[in-house]
């Protein structure tokens, strides 16, 4: 594991001659920006101490990023990821807050777990904020709803059994029923398994080519149909995890316009890969394990859909799906035999800016805004905002840099990144959360 992220305090910050970028206050333009006591100043009092001067001259400042779907593995597994650690990649990517979810070992479907894992970020000391989300149903099993009412007052802030689908149709009502009434968002894992025994990769060309087992589409957007019905029906919000497919974007924009209550992710390797990258093979020959994810990459026609729907706001927000393995459970074995999933906070914004904003695809502010107020709007928490009398939540961008994404510089404890070698433009240089000034 590389260093943890360096940590400054000081009671007053300025960022001089940055360019401010605050979608949802519609700003984008140079200036100062101060920071006194952790709040976003015009100006500072007579008598106040003087700041700390951070040049950022040819730099964007923006809103801190919000990431509603990440996996950190405490309790279970330290190898692959603590809370710790899970917190310090998190702050080396911009974000002031992440959504943790349930599927650990054991699952967190007891209030005590989700206290446990606040007390684990309070003892991190990490300026980024946890929020614990609570399994949907008693050890992720779909057969039977866990205690969301007491995991809603230990801290749980979120609902799902995100790993796997919740398959019952009633089970899955009486979720989405039971967390409305408490507030909490309900993120579903939208997948049918049983229309893919033993798939491994998007069920295309690339899948045949190399003898992979498939994962058609349908399966996807079966399920997002079912849950999208759900919700229509019983009047409640549902949040689409993952979405990979052309066809549960057009579900997911069909929907919002009878008004359903919907709203839906796209994680960054699902907007910048393709199931065409399988066939980049290693040296060995084998299909590179790092390129396993569920749902899988699939082709170019559900890539170019999922970047539309990014721009049009069918898809709300970026969520990395951060999924830390040991290397025994990915290079170290085939790619049938490899765990699905990949790392992705320390990534994200290099890579979508890299593949989206360089080539013109889609506008900076609009990433911005997906990776920052649209993950706020998820999980039903405020937004980051650079405004004056906000609490200070914001992200220092060198959208000219150019280097060579290593893993191996990480905080995660993990290194299963697609884009390990990849040269990229745009990085992360410093976060602000509060008081507290963090450089990778």
């Amino acid at each position: 594991m590389s260093p943890a992220p360096r940590a400054e305090e000081s009671p007053h910050w300025l960022f001089r001659g940055a360019r401010v970028i605050d979608p949802a206050a519609g700003e984008d333009r140079v200036r100062d920006l101060r920071v006194l006591d952790g709040v976003v100043r015009a100006d500072a009092p007579r008598g106040a101490p003087p700041p700390r001067v951070v040049e950022a001259a040819g730099r964007v400042l923006a809103p801190a990023f919000v990431d509603p779907h990440v996996h950190f593995r405490d309790p279970g597994d330290g190898r692959s990821e603590t809370t710790a650690s899970g917190l310090a990649a998190a702050a080396r990517g911009g974000y002031a807050a992440v959504f943790c979810m349930a599927n650990t070992d054991p699952p967190n479907d007891r209030p005590e777990i989700t206290a446990a894992l606040l007390r684990a970020a309070r003892d991190s000391g990490s300026p980024v904020r946890l929020f614990p989300v609570a399994a949907a149903t008693r050890g992720l099993a779909g057969r039977e709803v866990a205690d969301l009412e007491s995991q809603r007052a230990a801290g749980a802030a979120a609902v799902s059994d995100d790993g796997k689908p919740v398959t019952d149709d009633a089970v899955m009502g009486e979720v989405l029923r039971r967390a409305a009434a408490l507030g909490l968002p309900v993120l579903s894992h939208c997948e049918s398994p049983s229309l893919h025994p033993g798939g491994v990769a998007h069920d295309g060309a690339p899948a045949r080519r190399l003898g992979l087992a498939g994962m058609p589409s349908e399966g996807e957007a079966r399920m997002v149909r079912r849950d999208l019905a759900l919700a229509e029906r019983l009047g409640v919000p549902v949040h689409l995890c993952h979405l990979s497919t052309e066809a549960a974007v057009r579900a997911v924009r069909d929907a919002r316009g009878r008004g359903v209550a919907v709203t839906a992710e796209a994680a960054p390797h699902h907007l910048a890969l393709g199931d065409e990258d399988l066939l980049r093979l290693l040296p060995d020959g084998r299909p590179d394990p790092h390129l396993k994810m569920n749902p899988p990459l699939r082709a170019a026609a559900d890539r170019e859909a999922l970047i539309g729907a990014l721009l049009d706001g069918t898809v709300d927000c970026v969520a990395t799906d951060h999924a830390p393995h040991p290397p025994s459970r990915k290079r170290g074995c085939g790619f049938a035999e490899a765990a699905f999933g990949v790392i992705g906070l320390e990534s994200a914004f290099a890579v979508l800016h890299d593949r989206l904003v360089v080539p013109g695809r889609v506008p900076l502010g609009v990433l911005l805004e997906r990776m920052s107020s649209g993950g706020a709007r998820v999980g039903r928490i405020p937004a980051p905002t650079l405004r004056e009398g906000g609490r200070a939540e914001a992200v220092l961008l060198d959208i000219g840099a150019r280097g060579t994404l290593d893993p191996e510089e990480f905080a995660s404890l993990s290194r299963n990144c697609p884009f390990a070698g990849d040269a990229l433009q745009g990085r992360v240089a410093g976060l602000l959360l509060g008081s507290v000034w963090t450089t990778p």
